[in-house]
């Protein structure tokens, strides 16, 4: 079977004179959730490993689309949301199969910009005290980027590539790759939705290491930059006994979530979606009730941008999803928050499938206790949490004033009767109405997106 190189002989012993071209040890067919690649690992003079996962025919070695992404543990392999790392890589790994021919080298030896792990996590302590990147990095005695191209340059010379298109957005890695010999023919931006926890990483990387944000990657095209991302969610301050609120939900012009049949697919348009799914991936966690499992049987999963999937939070106080729900599936990870009228059994039931069960106290109407709810989250970790309905737990939250931030997409379109996005808040008087401050409005599409802090 070709692996889109040729069936050339492993490279042997270099002729005197010549620099010392990496050895490759091994090819095997690799199956990943993008499709198959072929990989090939070449054991570079400085002892590191360089994988190259080829997809279709490079052999004539001229504008393959090509992606070196260096080592991060914790980012590609652990999922942390301190990087963009993981999510670039799946993403890179995807466009290529898209394309049918390209090519991804994973560069072993890069690890926190060339510092190695250990470094990394120092300068990630260094962060928390209030050094950006660069700053942490310098502190420790390194250069901001200490990464060398030489050996990956090696390594595309040896899989035959002679020209690339480059998915970056770090014009570091064109230039020393351009040092090293490889004639780069485009530049292809690598957009990624970023999160709330990277955005200062994010911003560093953009303001002072001159990294381009990803090309059509703005808010009108429902895929917002660190700074639309910002100007929806607020100036966002989780307090010690609960996380970030924002509630988050789209509704047609005449105030409806859904006809009187239930129908609510879909109210708004695509690029309002994409902004919808873009600030689950800017957040820790999503929220719905239980009536919005049973009606709607949400995944809850970005799907419509390149970004990581957040923690699924259920409010259900007797434990009444479905064991066929999709929120169940493995997508993501799922904590179902009931209450004490729930069956032992279900719970265990639940547990042995891999989904979170925590018990908090009931409210006075016999559903989850919200400030409960948000105590257990923000003890686990949960920072900012992004309420999408139904249209009970949307009003229990602004009736319990346990929201912070609100942000609603109008669709110009008029239903009629049906599911009101809010029911009653005991407001007598329209000067006693919640108004929002520091609001921000986007067109998305045919859709209105308003979003604005609660006082």
């Amino acid at each position: 079977m070709s692996d889109g190189a040729g069936d050339r002989a492993l490279p042997g012993l270099m002729a005197p004179g010549e620099p010392e071209r990496p050895r490759e040890v091994a090819r095997i067919l690799l199956p990943t959730s993008a499709g198959e690649f072929h990989a090939r690992a070449f054991e570079c003079a400085s002892g590191a490993l360089q994988l190259a996962l080829v997809k279709g025919d490079v052999a004539d070695g001229d504008g393959v689309l090509t992606r070196v992404h260096s080592e991060c543990l914790t980012g590609d392999a652990l999922g942390s949301l301190r990087c963009d790392c993981g999510v670039q890589l799946r993403s890179a790994l995807r466009t290529i199969a898209a394309e049918g021919r390209g090519v991804l080298i994973y560069a072993t030896g890069h690890e926190g910009r060339g510092i190695g792990l250990a470094n990394k996590l120092r300068a990630y302590a260094l962060q928390e005290d209030g050094f950006d990147t660069l700053e942490a990095n310098r502190h420790l005695g390194f250069a901001p980027d200490a990464r060398d191209y030489g050996e990956t340059a090696a390594c595309l010379a040896a899989l035959g590539v002679r020209s690339l298109r480059l998915l970056t957005n770090n014009p570091h890695k064109e230039i020393s790759l351009r040092r090293a010999g490889v004639r780069v023919d485009e530049i292809v931006a690598l957009a990624t939705s970023p999160h709330l926890r990277n955005l200062d990483y994010l911003r560093t990387k953009q303001r002072r290491m001159r990294h381009a944000a990803p090309a059509g990657n703005s808010l009108a095209e429902g895929v917002p930059e660190a700074t639309d991302v910002s100007s929806l969610l607020g100036s966002v301050s989780p307090s010690a006994s609960r996380p970030y609120v924002v509630l988050k939900y789209a509704q047609t012009l005449d105030g409806r979530i859904a006809t009187r049949t239930g129908d609510s697919k879909w109210i708004s348009g695509e690029p309002e979606r994409r902004a919808s799914h873009a600030l689950r991936a800017a957040c820790d966690a999503i929220m719905v009730g239980i009536r919005t499992v049973l009606a709607d049987d949400p995944q809850l999963t970005v799907r419509l941008v390149p970004g990581a999937s957040p923690l699924r939070v259920v409010l259900d106080s007797t434990l009444r999803v479905p064991c066929d729900a999709q929120i169940l599936g493995d997508a993501a990870s799922t904590l179902v928050v009931t209450t004490e009228r729930s069956s032992v059994e279900r719970r265990r039931e639940l547990s042995e499938r891999g989904v979170g069960v925590r018990v908090v106290q009931p409210d006075p109407l016999r559903g989850v206790d919200l400030a409960a709810a948000l105590s257990l989250l923000r003890s686990t970790g949960v920072r900012s949490l992004l309420v999408e309905g139904g249209a009970a737990v949307i009003t229990s939250f602004l009736r319990a004033r346990l929201a912070d931030r609100v942000i609603v997409g109008i669709a110009p379109k008029i239903v009629g009767s049906g599911t009101e996005a809010v029911g009653d808040l005991s407001v007598v008087r329209v000067s006693d109405g919640l108004r929002l401050g520091d609001r921000s409005v986007h067109a998305l599409g045919d859709d209105v997106v308003v979003a604005g802090d609660l006082a």
